[in-house]
């Protein structure tokens, strides 16, 4: 689960619950399970949403009128069980307050729902979620998950010896673009194509300040790791011996800490070799014609 992000206008708010419902064709749901399906059911409700917003007085310019959250999980997970307890997840966190819109997509390997919340409460409070929010909204899902059959833990990305962060949507959605030749490369990219590039081909191997921190993070989290396996191994009880063992395992398996630079710094370096094994301009030749 993730806050994917904000709509600040009534044309914004208008286009996202369009992209959400898949212009009217997907059937979406609100806060009473009533189904809002439709071009113009779906246009009626950010116009409602948007004057609600638009009649409070206390908004700011920047104040926004939804939040959008994805809650999603791997491939071959019963995408109904995930509908469903996405729908408690919503029932239980926001519909006592919150007006929003819930959809399920199935149209890529990861079933994922949707769910976009009207920023602004029934009692004139606005959500502004933050990562405290976010980490008990991820209990409470995978709660859900678990009590319809589906396994499912929130623990932290760090937790699980992952350390490279998920590509945003919208940053996603323009490297697409980009690659099916209909679009620009966006500028983020860009610049992280120029930083990974200076650390594969320029001599700049040493590792950045973000880089030291991950390292230093994900040391910390398999010493603690390693300190309660220990402690389980020298139980009495042969179960907490054989968690331990297990637990030791786990953190033997663990990827050293990576970044997202680092990985572009990799690809970047074995294209260049790749390209010197068969023949191809190198990208130092490309580079000085």
């Amino acid at each position: 689960m993730k806050v994917t992000g904000r709509t600040r206008d009534p044309a914004h708010l208008a286009a996202h619950l369009s992209y959400v419902t898949r212009n009217g064709e997907l059937s979406a749901e609100d806060r009473d399970g009533c189904a809002i399906e439709g071009r113009q059911q779906v246009a009626d409700t950010a116009r409602d949403w948007s004057a609600a917003a638009l009649m409070d007085s206390r908004r700011r310019e920047t104040s926004p009128f939804s939040v959008s959250l994805i809650l999603s999980m791997p491939a071959g997970t019963d995408p109904l069980k995930l509908r469903d307890a996405a729908r408690a997840f919503a029932l239980e966190t926001f519909a006592e307050r919150h007006e929003y819109l819930l959809a399920l997509h199935i149209d890529t390997p990861h079933p994922h729902v949707h769910l976009t919340v009207r920023a602004l409460a029934d009692d004139g409070t606005r959500l502004h979620p933050k990562k405290a929010n976010l980490a008990g909204w991820r209990q409470d899902f995978a709660r859900a998950l678990r009590d319809r059959g589906v396994d499912a833990e929130a623990t932290p990305r760090r937790a699980r010896g992952v350390t490279r962060k998920a590509e945003r949507p919208a940053i996603r959605q323009l490297r697409e673009r980009h690659e099916q030749g209909r679009g620009r490369i966006g500028w983020v990219a860009s610049e992280k194509l120029r930083d990974a590039a200076q650390l594969a081909f320029a001599g700049q191997a040493s590792a950045s300040a973000w880089d030291c921190r991950i390292a230093d993070g994900q040391m910390r989290i398999r010493r603690l790791y390693l300190a309660q396996a220990k402690l389980l191994q020298s139980s009495q009880d042969a179960a907490d011996r054989a968690l331990g063992a297990e637990v030791e395992t786990f953190v033997r398996s663990l990827r050293p800490p990576d970044t997202e630079r680092l990985a572009l710094a990799r690809a970047l370096r074995e294209a260049n070799e790749r390209a010197r094994s068969t023949g191809e301009p190198t990208r130092q030749a490309r580079d000085r014609s």
